[in-house]
This record gives structure tokens, sequence and C-alpha cells, in this order.
């Protein structure tokens, strides 16, 4: 009999549509979004009252949080260190072989660490192996994002979507129609035969065609290291000159001004550091005041520094012996940092951020797209994606980046600060995954055992485990789901099938698959892959059923197809932030990212259906 539309399925259209459209306009933050639709499912009664927040404790949001703790513990024992170390003597100093060494360890981490976790952890790996080889850094960073993409569907652990999926079949059969089977719970390495499928072809993709799709340009970012800065960021940003102390003398019309006052004078230098008294310090705020006596590090032309001192009565020497502690390359320089998807920066002007004052860190240029920002930066409002020059102590820049807030790109002296935890951690993230494997424990069980061996041995503390869980992710996860069920429980799905069926019924099951297929990567490439997933899911096991397909197959076509996301730099966070880094356009996207749709789409359908053949 046929489904006809209820005043409960319009309802849950019309969530998914608003979903859809905020999502994509980003008028109101994603995680606010998902809050908001989960609500109104609770207000309308779409599905049981108990049931709307249970997304929160559900298995799937508990994994991602342990494995998100994992991959930070992972990364503070130091494997990502030993990994840069291990990829240089594999390399060798050759752009062909370092390109493949990086993405084929990238495409390994990708099966345990989640990809935005992992573009963070790898930014700056590979922005040393540049800087060390000089490789350009554009023909490594899309190449690293795009593998990313291609292996994370590799295992269960780090691919949020498929995570989801179970949790999306277990409401599926509780609303399947009498007598139709019910769809088993994928495992631990259910999707691995596909992944790992997905994962070469991506590594070999890059390494023959590298070369034709990454056209070489001119790239001065290996040149961007802790010594070596000057000329890269005169030619990048225009920041030009060099650094000098200025003393306020007696007469100085500056004395009793702040810094924030002396900024806005007609050809004011940057001002890096100040000295006051015996009390030095990197990127003074705004509202210290400057007394007789103060030094100032300020970084500048030469002509103009000489033009400013003599205008404000200040002496002016090029050395630098009262803060050259401060300006030593080994302690401090000038770096480069992108904003993530998940920053708390976001839509924040850079005064509003106080990074001065908060963490002495100066902001000398703000990058978007082509445009570069270099006067009046304060009232600059960030976007993800931007990159900020800034400079700073690398201590500052290190305790900056310990918030995910900013994802550093340059390659500074970093030490490790735990490398003799890294047995603890490599084991304890050893025994999750055996945990999952071998037993009949839950995957969040099993995850959430490893991070708390990695709590309780002193890899992280828990304040550190607080701040590697992306609550932003969570939060769209956990909401999204109940919008899944309700589809399921109002009849939406299979209503949705019915309709697809209408259209396609007579269609051969590889037509519908590729149909699935098509609409989640295009989903995927506009709104977030989970929601693209909760959407799908519910849809594809109703099709299945409807025509006597197999629904685990067509579930897992959508819940793969949602990472097939190469199109766009907007389609996935990890592609959002090597953006402005590697400087890429989207005409880079598209010549690299439309040849590898097509591949990953026709390997994800064949590998599936020769699984569940």
């Amino acid at each position: 009999m046929a489904l006809t539309l209820t005043p409960e399925m319009i309802l849950v259209l019309g969530l998914v549509c608003f979903t859809m459209v905020m999502l994509v306009l980003e008028w109101v933050r994603a995680d606010m979004v998902a809050l908001l639709v989960v609500v109104v499912i609770g207000l309308t009664g779409l599905i049981p009252s108990e049931k709307v927040f249970q997304g929160f404790a559900g298995n799937a949001v508990i994994a991602i949080i342990a494995i998100m703790i994992m991959g930070a513990g992972l990364d503070r024992a130091g494997v990502l260190g030993l990994t840069a170390q291990f990829v240089m003597r594999m390399a060798r100093g050759k752009e062909s072989r370092l390109g493949l060494v990086i993405n084929s360890v990238t495409s390994l981490f990708s099966a345990v660490i989640p990809s935005q976790a992992l573009a963070a952890l790898m930014i700056p790996v590979t922005s040393r192996l540049s800087a060390r080889t000089g490789v350009p850094i554009s023909r490594l960073l899309l190449p690293m994002a795009f593998c990313i993409l291609t292996a994370t569907n590799t295992t269960l652990i780090a691919n949020s979507p498929l995570i989801v999926l179970n949790d999306l079949i277990a409401s599926a059969n509780a609303n399947l129609p009498p007598g139709a089977q019910t769809v088993p719970k994928f495992g631990l390495f259910s999707v691995t035969p596909v992944g790992l499928a997905l994962a070469v072809a991506g590594v070999l993709f890059f390494y023959l065609y590298t070369s034709k799709l990454l056209p070489e340009r001119e790239d001065e970012r290996q040149k961007v290291t802790p010594g070596r800065t000057e000329s890269y960021f005169a030619e990048t940003y225009g920041i030009v000159g060099e650094t000098a102390e200025l003393t306020v003398t007696a007469e100085s019309p500056l004395v009793g001004m702040s810094i924030g006052e002396v900024e806005q004078l007609h050809g004011a230098p940057l001002i890096l550091a100040i000295k006051s008294g015996n009390e030095a310090r990197m990127a003074p705020p705004a509202d210290q005041v400057i007394w007789v006596g103060s030094v100032l590090g300020v970084l500048g032309p030469r002509e103009e520094l000489n033009r400013f001192a003599n205008n404000q009565l200040c002496r002016v020497s090029p050395r630098m012996r009262q803060l050259g502690e401060l300006f030593n390359p080994t302690r401090a320089g000038i770096s480069e940092a992108v904003i993530p998807p998940s920053s708390r920066f976001l839509k924040q002007s850079v005064g509003e951020l106080r990074l001065r004052k908060r963490y002495g860190i100066s902001v000398l240029a703000v990058t978007r797209g082509d445009q570069v920002y270099r006067d009046d930066l304060r009232s600059v409002s960030l976007r993800t994606g931007d990159t900020l020059v800034l400079h700073s102590s690398w201590k500052a820049l290190q305790d900056a980046s310990e918030d995910k807030d900013l994802v550093v790109v340059t390659d500074i002296p970093r030490e490790e600060q735990r490398p003799n935890k890294i047995w603890q951690a490599v084991g304890f993230f050893l025994l999750a995954k055996g945990l999952a494997l071998f037993t009949n424990l839950d995957l969040s069980i099993a995850m959430m055992t490893g991070a708390i061996g990695m709590l309780l041995s002193g890899v992280l503390n828990m304040d550190e485990a607080y701040k590697a869980v992306n609550w932003k992710t969570i939060f769209v996860t956990a909401c999204l789901i109940p919008l899944g069920w309700s589809m399921d429980s109002t009849g939406t799905a299979a209503w949705l099938a019915q309709e697809v069926l209408l259209h396609l019924g007579h269609a051969s099951p590889w037509i519908l698959q590729l149909s699935l297929a098509i609409l989640t990567l295009l989903f995927s490439q506009v709104m977030s892959n989970v929601g693209a997933t909760v959407m799908m899911v519910p849809v594809a096991i109703s099709v299945a059923v409807a025509t006597g397909g197999n629904p685990s197959a067509y579930a897992l076509i959508v819940a793969v197809s949602s990472s097939n996301t190469f199109l766009l730099s907007s389609g996935h966070p990890a592609l959002m932030m090597v953006t402005g880094p590697g400087d890429y356009s989207s005409r880079d996207f598209l010549r690299a990212g439309v040849p590898l749709t097509f591949i990953v789409l026709a390997i994800t359908l064949v590998a599936i259906n020769l699984m569940y053949r």
C-alpha cells in the first residue's frame, strides 16, 4: 500500500531542509542548529521524550570522545615527531618519494585518528618536512589531506559517519516492516577491505599524477624556518624591515601613552616587545603604558624607523642589546597559523581576541584567499581557513595552540612534552583496538578503556583530555542522530524511498546504489558528512528493503560516500585547513578532486558489492 505524507513526515522533512540550509549558509553555528533541531523533535513528540537526548549517551558519541582523547595522547607522547623522523629517513629528500611516504603514513594514521584532528597534527609535520627538504609545501598538503579522506574508511575507529552507522541501523531495525530481516551491526574491521582499496587508490593516484595535477609554482614556504623567515613574509604579506630598539627619552611625546595609542600614530612601526624597568615581555597589550626609559622592540624598514624615532624623540639602536634574548630565533620569531573549523575564534575580530594580553602573541597580518589584511587588523573578523601571521615566543605559541583554536603551520622548535610515555600511549591504544576486535564489548567501552589507561598512566591529564575533545563535533553528532531516528519512526525514510523507486523502480541495483552514493556525496559537499549520513542511511535501508537488496551494502555505500568530498575546499574541515597554507585555489581542488571523486565512487560500489554478493 502506497504511503501518504502525514503531518509528522512533513515536519521531519522541514527539519531536514532547515538543517541543510543552515549548515550551508552558516548563519548560525552548526552545533546550535543541531541543538535547536533536537529540541524541536522533543517538543513535537516525533520520538519518545526519553530518547531525545540519548544521542549524547550513545555508543557513537562516547566512542568518538574516547578516540579524540587517545589521538591527543599519541601526539603528546611524541608519536607524530617520530613519524616525521621516519618520513625523512624513508624519503631521502626526493620529492616523489617524500609525497609517497607522507601520504602512506597519513593513510595509516587516518584509520585510527579522526580526520580533522589528524590534519591539525600533520600540517606542522608536513611543513617541517617541506622546510628541511626544499620541496614546496603546495605539492604536499593537498595530497596529504585527500589521502586522509580516502583512508578514513579503513576502520570504524576514526570515521564519525561509520561510527554513527550502527546507531542508525539499530533505529532502522526497530521500524522495519513485518517479516523483514534485521540489519546486522558492523564490526570494527567490517569495512576494512573497502577502506584499504580506497587508501591504496588515493596514495597511488597522487604518486602517479601529483606533478600533473599540481603544477610547479614558485613557493617560498619551504624557507619558513625559525631562522629564515624574512624573505617569505616580506614577499607574501608585505611585512618588510628589520627589528630595532627604540628607547623612550624624557622629552618624548610617547611618555604616558598606551601601546594602542602609539600604534595609531602615523608611520608607527609594529611594536613586538617592551621593556619597562626590569620587566620585559613580548607582544605588549594595547593598554600598557609607556614611561621614560621604556625600550620598544619594533619591526619596520630602517628609514621609517629612523623617521619615527626622530619625530617622537626616541633613541634608535639597530642592535638588540636589551631585548636580544626575547628575539633569539631559538626562542621567538614570526610564524603562520590557520583557523580550523572548530576554533572558538571564528566570527570574532582580532581585537576582541586580545591575543597579546592572553598569550603574548602579536598578529601582524591576516590572509584570506588572495586578500591580505595588514591595516586596521583589530577590526578583521576571522573565518575558517584564515591564515594568521604571528610574532611571539615559541612557548607562547605552543600554549595558544593547546586549545586547538590555532593550527601552527610554521616549523618551530618544539620539544615533545612526554616522550617517556610513548610506550604507555601506544600500549593502551593497541589494548583498545584489541578489545574492540577480539571481544564482544561495544566500541565505546573498548575505546574508553584505552583513553582511561592513557589518563591513569600520565600520558595526558584530565584538563588536556577535555581540550582534546572537539565539543562542536560531539554536539552536532549527538543532536543529529535523533533526526535519523525520527526519519525511521515517522515513516519519512520509507516515503522517500517510495518516491525514489517511483522514478527509478525499474532501474538495476547498480543504478539505485549509484544514485544514493551521488546524492550522499553532493550533500556532504555542502554540509557535514555526519549530517549527510544521518539523512541518507534510513532512505538507503528503506530502498534496499523495498527492492530486495542487501540493506547492509546500501547503508555502507552511503556512509563511505559521505567522505567523498574532494570537489570544494569547504567540503571537509581537513581541506579547509590546508587551503591557506598551501595557497590552493578552487581550480586546484577541481583539478585533483574531479578524477579522484569518480575513482572513489567506482571503487566504493564495486568493492562493497563484492563483499555482499
